[in-house]
């Protein structure tokens, strides 16, 4: 494997050419394209067809340990996709059919457009994510990301010394109220219980300090409401300014991986009800997690 990568904006991001996630990769080629990831933190591949779900589970198996407990499920959630290791993040039901306004699961799936970081409402926290395209509709929907590194490289120091040592609660209620979603049954709340981690940590792989943020903190322990949300809300606006953002337009075939502990991202709107948009997630996390 001869891998090249192609930058896709100055600070972060590139496209990797001269790999298909397909093949039986070598220890040395995966270790590659790890390494493209600690310095790049997203890195799409491109491929003439959508990966099959077991190949996307195959490659993302390389990167680490897996998420593959079912997630605690939405009320009236149908399984589209029966495969423990992919997370469905479509528009689309158990039979292919586009959600309707108003569909509780269209309204939660809503909040994906807010910045915020995988799985950071666990306590074990998601180190990359995976999303395969299989189908993308005629305009919107791309993915846009902000380099969580060189944000808090920005900061100036009397705020990297404000949030150094603070914790945040994050909750993936929360984001989903944020994103006008319903209010979530008590069965679904109690499936996904808050989690605490630090504003501020350091990138195992590349040793760069990052913030670490999303739309799913709802507080710091031991703060008023209002001020935790007036930080948050100030360190959101700022990780996310021009220079610090890219967008990445799908093609049918794409995976895109990218650096949880290094990047936040958000979905880009769509006509959701019109157009379908057929995006496959496998996750890893930082150590095996069984449920």
């Amino acid at each position: 494997m001869a891998l090249e990568a192609e930058p896709l904006h100055p600070l972060f991001g590139a496209r990797l050419k001269g790999v298909n996630l397909r093949d039986a990769l070598t220890d040395g080629e995966v270790a590659e394209i790890v390494a493209a990831l600690d310095r790049f933190a997203v890195c799409a591949v491109g491929h003439d067809r959508p990966l099959s779900n077991e190949d996307l589970i195959a490659f993302a198996a390389r990167l680490g340990p897996m998420d593959a407990g079912r997630s605690p499920k939405i009320t009236g959630t149908g399984i589209r996709i029966p495969h423990n290791e992919i997370t469905d993040q479509s528009n689309l039901d158990q039979d292919g059919a586009i959600y309707a306004e108003g569909d509780r699961r269209l309204l939660f799936k809503r909040a994906n457009r807010l910045w915020h970081t995988d799985m950071s409402f666990r306590q074990v926290r998601a180190t990359y994510s995976l999303l395969a395209s299989h189908e993308i509709p005629p305009t919107g929907g791309n993915t846009e990301f902000a380099d969580m590194r060189a944000a808090y490289d920005a900061l100036d120091d009397a705020m990297k010394k404000r949030i150094e040592g603070l914790v945040a609660e994050h909750c993936y209620w929360h984001s989903r109220s944020l994103g006008g979603g319903p209010d979530p049954t008590d069965e679904e709340r109690a499936g996904r219980p808050p989690a605490y981690h630090r504003l501020v940590h350091v990138h195992p792989g590349s040793g760069r300090k990052v913030l670490y943020i999303a739309s799913h903190i709802a507080g710091i322990p031991g703060w008023p409401d209002d001020e935790a949300r007036a930080l948050i809300e100030e360190l959101t606006a700022f990780a996310t300014r021009p220079e610090f953002v890219f967008s990445y337009e799908w093609s049918v075939g794409d995976v895109v991986i990218w650096d949880n502990l290094a990047t936040m991202h958000r979905a880009t709107p769509f006509d959701d009800t019109r157009y379908k948009r057929d995006m496959r997630r496998a996750t890893c996390r930082e150590t095996p997690v069984h449920s």
